[in-house]
């Protein structure tokens, strides 16, 4: 079965999604400066049900057709933050913003709320997959389907290069960076953090209370492993930051998913672009790992090389 065929495979698990072919409208609330942005506060339209409050970094040093990440909110049971997180790290994360970090590199960067956090927060997560279930769609889908058209409202911007789109994220963020750059070629470079979860070694730990009702997808496991998804990235360049003493991430899972990608992107020769950094730490990101993320984001944006998705 070809990549193309695969990537429909795993679209149809998360089932009835939206039309993409309707024009996503974008509304611009306001614009605020700041030392190395400019924030656009903004309306995406990009589901059929409701309104996507969004932000979008302008970096201010950028070059006309700027690099952009486009940034994956964690869960944390913070439900009413969302998109603030870009702006003000949750207390699991090192101290600095994204925002700003990402920025001062001149790389702007996006984030919308994901149902049920942020703006969008007026329904439980509980509520919102039980009548999503009902109708034949799923939480997870529906978030992943926002996040694809994210990427499609970046690529319309004059102001972004579509060739220099990343994703990035932490805990639920982590799990949607990969499953987003999995199904969307387009996405050039991935960074995820603290959530690169084998949903086999997860079974067989009895640890299925450790992620939230969004992150379960109805037939997946007679599809897909986790490591069969993250091959849909390669020989995309992919970086995974894991604690070894993270319950969310089993270390006997960690070790079974990095054996495996080593061995798809060296078969497509390309062994440099696939790296799992793992750190003595539970689920954390700390001062090095975000010195190891900014310095893997700053080689992308000086690269001339980028590897094309499949």
């Amino acid at each position: 079965m070809s990549i193309v065929d695969r990537r429909e495979e795993l679209m149809g698990l998360l089932g009835k999604l939206p039309s993409r072919t309707k024009p996503i409208q974008a509304h611009l609330l306001q614009e605020q400066e700041n030392s190395s942005y400019i924030l656009e506060k903004l309306v995406l339209e990009l589901n059929d049900r409701e309104p996507v409050p969004a932000y979008f970094l302008r970096a201010k040093n950028a070059s006309p057709r700027s690099p952009v990440i486009l940034y994956n909110h964690s869960h944390g049971g913070r439900y009413k933050v969302g998109k603030e997180e870009l702006l003000s790290p949750a207390p699991y994360m090192y101290a600095a913003s994204y925002g700003e970090s990402l920025t001062q590199l001149g790389i702007s960067v996006l984030c919308i709320d994901a149902w049920a956090f942020g703006e969008r927060s007026v329904r439980s997560e509980s509520t919102i997959c039980k009548e999503l279930l009902w109708q034949g769609r799923t939480m997870w889908g529906m978030m992943v389907f926002d996040s694809l058209r994210a990427v499609d409202y970046l690529v319309s911007r004059s102001d972004v290069d579509p060739e220099r789109i990343g994703t990035l994220g932490m805990s639920m963020g982590s799990t949607m960076a990969w499953w987003l750059a999995a199904l969307d070629p387009r996405i050039q470079v991935t960074v995820d953090i603290c959530c690169l979860t084998d949903f086999e070694t997860l079974l067989e730990e009895d640890g299925l209370n450790r992620h939230g009702l969004y992150y379960y997808v109805p037939d997946l496991l007679n599809h897909f492993t986790t490591a069969q998804i993250n091959a849909l990235i390669a020989p995309r360049s992919h970086l995974s930051l894991a604690g070894s003493l993270d319950p969310l991430t089993p270390v006997k899972g960690l070790d079974k998913i990095d054996r495996e990608l080593r061995s798809v992107y060296k078969a497509l020769g390309a062994s440099e672009s696939w790296k799992l950094s793992r750190y003595d730490v539970a689920h954390l990101e700390t001062k090095a790992m975000r010195e190891e993320v900014i310095a893997y984001l700053r080689a992308w944006r000086d690269s001339g090389f980028f590897r094309l998705g499949r």
